[in-house]
This record gives structure tokens, C-alpha cells and sequence, in this order.
């Protein structure tokens, strides 16, 4: 089941070719103003939130765009268990957060002192399974899951246990924490609810509770739908704001989707609709050209995403309709992932640590690592890790 399916089409409208320009100005004439000199997009930094929620908000928001240097993860744990062999198997290589977590891996095994392999999943359920079984072939003491399904790979998974491989996933199933079956150490992730509900904290924050909100997702995927399930129960939390259509857009069909379908929803919700956010920052890398085009000003619809991209710390830099990412500590998690092989190797149990959610805007991209293209916390992690493993 998908919940929320839009019931409107999301195929281009007639209207939209005929309208034209004129049109998508008219209907961007959105009572939001420009953004605040703090570059968090709020509508006016002096006003104060009309709906009961807001001071709560506020605040949640404003700690989750603070760039933290405290650690927050373990400070203790085993030493460094010796002359270990780990294979990551990612998804696809061209995925950016498989392979920004493969690096991070890579990095983590060099310090504590393993062998290190890295095998390309290549984006298909066959290839991953081929790749799988490449890995349990090469022997290895463990095998990380570069977001490779557990539940979809569960035949290669039980092999690998059954041979005393230890395995540990990163976005292998929707949720933190372990996976009794197939058996997975643990799995990594940022929580999708505590993700879903930043992206709709900022929305109300910074729109003082007169927001016009449209959410993209794919339910495809249990993680996607978890993180929108929590953005509209957070955006229909807020009384003043209005909870305008949440839309399946599979995340493989954005390039072809999104250009006409961002056109008729500025048509379609007239000066309502304020923001867009979804599940991916993918679906903004095919919108502002159209809105451009058109002559939409870049303050009238704002957009938010999630996990972090390079295309999305640049829009949010250049005040380019992007407001918002919630990204993924990608190298953080990807010496967690060593660190919790390291845990199971010594029969300890695992960490429990959760990265916190974390809102990039205008105001924060340049720090916790913006300019780079992607988040790496400044909270001393590598030290950290290190001086638990004695290396």
C-alpha cells in the first residue's frame, strides 16, 4: 500500500502550456516575504508564530541548525581487534551516499588497522546478489551493507552469518538498530521520523505557521515513507498551516517529472502554496530551470530536501529556491560502521549511537563542511573512534 497517494494527476496540464509565464507569475504571488537576513528562510525575522506549536518548533529548529562540535556518540568500547579483513558492498557506486559511506569505511579500516575491499553492488538486485556473494567468496571477517536491502538479499545475508562473517548495514532496512533476519549486527541510520519532522520544524519556523505545503515521496521504500509520514503529521500539527497534497514521485522518474509537474502545482494552489519538500534532494535538481524561465521569483516557493547533496549546498548557497537539506553524516557513519564491526567481532553489543538530525540553511552551509559538498560534523569524530579503538 502507498498512503497519501495524490489523487491529481501528475501529468502535465494542458493549461500550463498555454498560460505561459504570465500565469506562473500570477499564481506565485504567495503571501511569503524575503527571507531574513539569518538566511534560515524565515518569512519575517520579527514576528512571532501564530499556532500554538510554534515555540516549540523554534526551538527544535534552531538546535537542529546549529553546527554542534560536542561528541555525541560512544566514548567507550573494545580495542581495536587485530588483523581483520571487511568488504563494503554498495549499492551503486553512483550513488552519492553509498559511496560517500564507502569512504568514510575506507578511512576507519586504514586507522584501525584492516584490510579493506570494495565491491560495486551496481544498482540492480542482481548485481547486488552477485556481489554478495563475491564478498562471502573472498572469505572476509566482515561485510558492510552500503544500503544494499537486508530483506531483499536475505538468502546471501544467511550464508554469510552461517559462515561466521559479521554484518553490518548502513540504510539496509528502514530503521536503526538491529535486524533479526536475515541476522544484521546492526543497521545505521538517522532516524526517518526524527528526519521527517526537521524538514516540517523548518517549514513552520520559518514560516511562523502560514505555510502552504506539498510533500514528494516514494513509497517504494519503507524509509521514504516513514520520513513523509512524519512530515505531515508534524505540518498538520500546525494549526495555521495548510497540508496541501502529498505526491508519489518515484525518485528514478525526477529528471522527467518534475520540470512540469513543480509548473502545475504553482498553478494549480494559486498564492497558496509556500513550500515544497521531499524525501530526496534529487527532486529539486529538476526545477529551477522551469521556475526560472518563467520568472517565479526565488522568494515566493521554497524548497526543502533531504540527505544532503552536493546540488543542494549549492542551491541553498545561492539563495536558489532550496532553503533546506537534512543530510547524512556519511564519513561519520562510515567509521561507525568499522567501530560496530569492531563491537561484534569482541562479542559486545552494539553502540546504539544515532546521529541527531542536523537542518543545513543559508546561514550554516559555509561550516560543518558546505563548502565541500557535503556534511561532515566538526565534533572530532575520527579522535573519538580512535581513542576508543587505542589507535
Amino acid at each position: 500500500m502507498r498512503p497519501y497517494r495524490s489523487t491529481r494527476s501528475t501529468r502535465p496540464l494542458a493549461a500550463a502550456a498555454a498560460a505561459g509565464t504570465m500565469l506562473l507569475l500570477a499564481a506565485c504571488s504567495s503571501t511569503m516575504g524575503k527571507t531574513s537576513d539569518g538566511g534560515d528562510g524565515a518569512k519575517n525575522p520579527s514576528a512571532s508564530g501564530s499556532c500554538s506549536i510554534y515555540p516549540a518548533v523554534r526551538k527544535a529548529f534552531d538546535e537542529a541548525q546549529s553546527v554542534s562540535t560536542t561528541w555525541t556518540g560512544p566514548t567507550t568500547g573494545p580495542k581495536a581487534e587485530g588483523g581483520k579483513f571487511i568488504v563494503y558492498v554498495s549499492t551503486d557506486e553512483r550513488n552519492g551516499g553509498a559511496h560517500g559511506v564507502g569512504q568514510g569505511v575506507r578511512q576507519a579500516a586504514k586507522a584501525i588497522g584492516w584490510r579493506f575491499q570494495i565491491i560495486d553492488g551496481k544498482g540492480t538486485v542482481s548485481d547486488q546478489a552477485a556481489a554478495l556473494n563475491q564478498a562471502i567468496a573472498l572469505r572476509p571477517d566482515g561485510i558492510v551493507l552500503g544500503s544494499v536491502d537486508a530483506a531483499g538479499q536475505k538468502d546471501a545475508i544467511r550464508r554469510a552469518t552461517a559462515q561466521g562473517i559479521k554484518v553490518v548495514g548502513w540504510h539496509s532496512a528502514a530503521e536503526p538498530g538491529p535486524i533479526a533476519d536475515p541476522k544484521v549486527f546492526t543497521n545505521l541510520s538517522t532516524d526517518p521520523a526524527v528526519i521527517g519532522r526537521a524538514t516540517s520544524d523548518w517549514v513552520i519556523a520559518t514560516s511562523h505557521c502560514q505555510a502552504g505545503v506539498v510533500i514528494l515521496t516514494d513509497s517504494q521504500y519503507k524509509i521514504a515513507q516513514l520520513k513523509a509520514d512524519a512530515m505531515r503529521k508534524r505540518v498538520e500539527e500546525c494549526s495555521e498551516c495548510s497540508m496541501l497534497e502529498t505526491i508519489e514521485v518515484p525518485v528514478a522518474d525526477v529528471s522527467q517529472r518534475m520540470p512540469q509537474l513543480i509548473t502545475s502545482l504553482v498553478q494549480r494552489y494559486k498564492g497558496k502554496l509556500t513550500h515544497v519538500i521531499g524525501i530526496n534532494d534529487g527532486y529539486f535538481d529538476y526545477t529551477t530551470s522551469s521556475l526560472l524561465a518563467a520568472g517565479v521569483g526565488k522568494d515566493k516557493i521554497h524548497f526543502g530536501g533531504q540527505d544532503g547533496t552536493k546540488a543542494a549546498f549549492q542551491r541553498i548557497a545561492a539563495g536558489d529556491y532550496q532553503q533546506a537539506t537534512i543530510p547524512e553524516p556519511l564519513n561519520l557513519q562510515g567509521w561507525q560502521t568499522v567501530d560496530e564491526l569492531n563491537r561484534a567481532f569482541a562479542g559486545k553489543k552494539p553502540s546504539g549511537f544515532a546521529p541527531p538530525g542536523h537542518v543545513v540553511v543559508a546561514a550554516n552551509v559555509h561550516k560543518a563542511g558546505g563548502d565541500s559538498g557535503t556534511y561532515d560534523p566538526p565534533n572530532g569524530y575520527r579522535d573519538h573512534y580512535r581513542d576508543i579503538w587505542g589507535r
